[in-house]
Parts: structure tokens; C-alpha cells; sequence
């Protein structure tokens, strides 16, 4: 009898601007393997990493697989996936460099798992990835400069045991590659509505357009995110398509959890192209700039950053107009590099938590001390006379009166069509999933 192995497979930098997707060729090596007994022991993983990493091509997403198989095929199913990426990755672009990674076994070490969390919130090198391969006896594969092994390792090490979602991507046929994408989005309003609050980021009511369907030439037709995989197969199945669909697949996901930022214990602690949450009080007022985009600064006893709402993210932007020097806030973004004006860092804000607001008083005349209506001055230093019951005082003030500042503490989120792919929408929060153990063992997928 066989003996039976388990085996990790991640996938990642196959796609380009102009064409591929490392889902779709995901997919594709599900089906190719399938067919030599190889069992699925999870959903596949759809992982995105470091959003801000300046060489990344869209989501920045790649692929892990776990699997169980006879340990007399094992040569073919790496065979099968070295193949497939050399058929279907875009090798002629420059920006692409797809890398492979297998690792056999079940229990992922614990340093491959922070080496993914690494990968998710800052910058890591491929040196460090093929070290940490070598020293636990994995492969890794790669083509051209190979940097897709550091996304394939670090799908790998993203095991999603603490909060989690699902996609279903469904794919076209390849001869509407390049075209508009046809599909009824009467329907997909509808399915928002009929899912909610369990699916998320479908459509921008504020814009009144459907985002679940991408725009670029790649095989992707739309992909719809939930909680649950019956949730996510069940919007699918409400969805009315205009074009063929070739195949689909559901993911699990690190999408809509904020896995990408990290909390930072002052200013002076955060870099470049990581994703933060930092507190801090506004130290310059909001400024509108070219674009209609906003820009604000924030400091503590280390240090000042610049805050940046640029105009896409809708409310968040006139959330942060109303701010104001003296409001505490929590920033959520990624962290660029210091602009040529203020040599300070930004934080491109996906998100910003009021703590504290700055109260601002207007004095105004007193209330009669009678009749409580507002009363009117007689004069400079004269006092004040009621014009409903006469009577007059010279002995009371104009008191101080709260202003409304036009925004309330609270959390502010980027608007739906300019969220990145990990950032949690607020119809996910109170959705959090806690336990490795609710996930779902049995993967659903379909092709022709």
C-alpha cells in the first residue's frame, strides 16, 4: 500500500498588468492534479500580502494549497505545477517573477508563519525566504529574478487561524478576455442587499457602481467575499452573468481583516512601506491640495507625520476636513516616503479613529433668567433685556455655548470603492472569526 504524504504548494508573481492571475492558474492546477488522486485538505488560500511594496502587480496576492497524495506521484504533481507556470505566467513582462515553493509537511513551522506575517505588514528579501526553505527542507522553484518565492513561502506560512474570509472567483472564457466584462448589475445590487451584512464590498451605494467585477485584461469575471462558503456560493448563485463562465473556485482569504497593519508604539517607531495604526493629536490643521485631496499632521513626544485623504476615499475625507489642532486620533494606513515640502513620512489614511475632539465654545447672549428666551444686549457694559417679559439684568454674562464640530469620535473607513484588499469593511466588524476550527474542511470548485 501507498504511503500518504501532505504537501504545501504556494504560487506566487505570475500575473502582469496585462494579463494572467495566479487565482486562475490556481484553479487550473486543481483540476490537472485532481485527476491523479490527490486530495484537497483545505480551500485553497488566497493570501494578500504587504500592499505597499513598490514592485507588487495589483493585490499583490498569491496562492497556497494543501494537499494529500501517494508518495509515488509526488514528482508529478510538482511536475504539473513547474509546467503550468511556465505555459501560463506572463514571462515575457518585466515585472514578473513567478516562484514555486513545496513543502512536505502537515503542521507549518512556526518561523515560516512569522516570516508570513512579515510579509503581510513590511518588507522582506528573498535571501531570507530560501534560508528559511533550505533549513526546513522545502523546494522552491523560480523564474527570472525569482522574487515570487517570497510570496509563494509566505502563502505557505499563512495558516488564517484567527479571522478569515472566503472568495469565489468566477473566470471567463477566454475569448472575452480583454473585452467589458458582461454581467447584470441590477442582480448584483440585489444580492448585496439579500447578503448582507455577511457579504461585503459588492457595490458603492455612494457611486451607485458595481466593484465586484475588475477592470483589467485578466481572466477574473467577478469575485464575490463573505464569511462563510455557503454564504459566498449562495450570492454567486443570485448573480445574473451576460458571458459565459468557464469555471470558478472559492478561496479562503486574508481579504477584509486588516492583517496588514500593525500597531505602532509611537511615530518615531514607523517606516516606509509598512501599514500602521498610530496615535497621535493633530498638530496642523486639514489643507485641501490639488486633486481635492487632504492633508493634515499629527504628533507625539516623538515625532510628526503627515496624514494624507486623498479623494477617492469619499467620507473618510470629510471626516478628516473637520479635524482640527488638539483631537487625538488613531491613523490606519501605509506609510510612504517624506514629501519633497515637508521631509515628513505619510500615512496614506485607510481609516482614522477620532479618540478625542477638541471642544470649541461661541459665546452668546444669556437666556432670560424668567422666561428662559434668549435675551438681547442693551449695550456695551448696559446688560440685557428680554423682548418677551421686559425684564432686564445688568448683573449676568454671555455664556459659552458647544459648537457642533461636524464630526463625533469614532471609527471612519475609507469609502468601498477605494478599499485594499485587506483593509475590514465595517460591515465585517462583530463578524471576526476567533477559531481555527470553524473553518470549513470540504472545497467547492467547478470547471467545464
Amino acid at each position: 500500500m501507498e504511503k500518504r504524504r501532505i504537501m504545501h504548494i504556494g504560487l506566487d508573481d505570475t500575473d502582469s498588468t496585462r494579463k494572467g492571475c495566479t487565482t486562475y492558474l490556481a484553479a487550473v492546477l486543481m483540476q490537472k492534479i485532481s485527476k491523479l488522486d490527490v486530495k484537497l485538505l483545505d480551500y485553497p488560500h488566497l493570501i494578500r500580502l504587504n500592499p505597499n511594496v513598490p514592485w507588487k502587480t495589483r493585490g499583490n496576492g498569491a496562492l497556497a494549497m494543501k494537499v494529500e497524495f501517494d508518495e509515488s506521484i509526488e514528482n508529478r504533481i510538482k511536475e504539473e505545477t513547474i509546467n503550468l507556470v511556465e505555459q501560463q505566467a506572463d514571462l515575457s513582462s518585466k515585472g514578473t517573477n513567478p516562484g514555486i515553493v513545496f513543502l512536505k509537511r502537515n503542521a507549518i513551522p512556526e518561523e515560516i508563519r512569522k516570516f508570513s506575517e512579515k510579509a503581510t505588514t513590511s518588507i522582506v528579501t528573498l535571501k531570507e525566504a530560501r534560508e528559511i526553505i533550505r533549513k526546513h527542507s522545502g523546494e522552491c522553484f523560480g523564474f527570472k529574478n525569482c522574487r515570487g518565492i517570497i510570496g509563494a513561502l509566505a502563502a505557505v506560512g499563512s495558516t488564517l487561524e484567527s479571522d478569515y474570509t472566503y472568495e469565489l472567483i468566477a473566470y471567463r472564457a477566454q475569448e472575452n478576455y480583454g473585452i467589458k466584462r458582461k454581467v447584470d448589475d441590477a442582480s448584483i445590487f440585489s444580492m448585496d442587499r439579500s447578503t448582507q451584512p455577511y457579504t461585503f464590498n459588492n457595490v458603492d451605494y455612494e457611486k451607485k457602481r458595481v466593484i465586484i467585477t475588475p477592470r483589467g485584461p485578466d481572466p477574473i469575471l467577478f469575485g464575490i467575499r463573505g464569511e462563510t462558503p455557503e454564504i459566498v456560493k449562495r450570492a454567486f448563485e443570485q448573480i445574473k452573468p451576460l458571458e459565459p463562465i468557464e469555471r470558478w473556485l472559492i478561496f479562503r482569504s486574508n481579504q477584509g481583516t486588516d492583517a496588514h497593519l500593525k500597531p505602532a508604539t509611537s511615530l518615531k517607531r514607523i517606516e516606509e512601506y509598512s501599514s500602521v495604526i498610530v496615535r497621535g493629536q493633530v498638530s496642523q490643521n486639514p489643507r485641501i491640495v490639488p486633486l481635492r485631496h487632504v492633508i493634515f499632521s499629527i504628533k507625539d513626544d516623538t515625532g510628526e507625520v503627515d496624514c494624507a485623504a486623498y479623494e477617492p476615499t469619499g467620507d473618510l475625507r470629510k471626516t478628516a476636513r473637520n479635524l482640527m489642532i488638539g483631537d487625538t486620533i488613531e491613523a490606519y494606513g501605509a506609510v510612504r516616503q517624506p514629501s519633497s515640502s515637508s521631509n515628513r513620512l505619510t500615512i496614506n489614511l485607510e481609516k482614522i479613529n477620532i479618540a478625542a475632539l477638541t471642544p470649541i465654545a461661541q459665546l452668546k447672549n444669556p437666556p432670560c433668567p424668567k422666561c428662559k428666551k434668549r435675551m438681547k444686549s442693551m449695550g456695551r457694559d448696559k446688560g440685557f433685556r428680554c423682548e418677551r417679559c421686559g425684564t432686564k439684568t445688568a448683573d449676568i454674562t454671555k455664556v459659552a455655548i458647544a459648537c457642533d464640530r461636524g464630526v463625533k469620535t469614532g471609527l471612519y473607513i475609507t469609502s468601498t470603492r477605494s478599499q485594499r484588499h485587506l483593509t475590514k469593511p465595517l460591515r465585517r466588524y462583530g463578524l471576526e472569526k476567533h477559531d481555527a476550527s470553524e473553518k470549513h474542511m470540504i472545497a467547492n470548485w467547478h470547471s467545464p
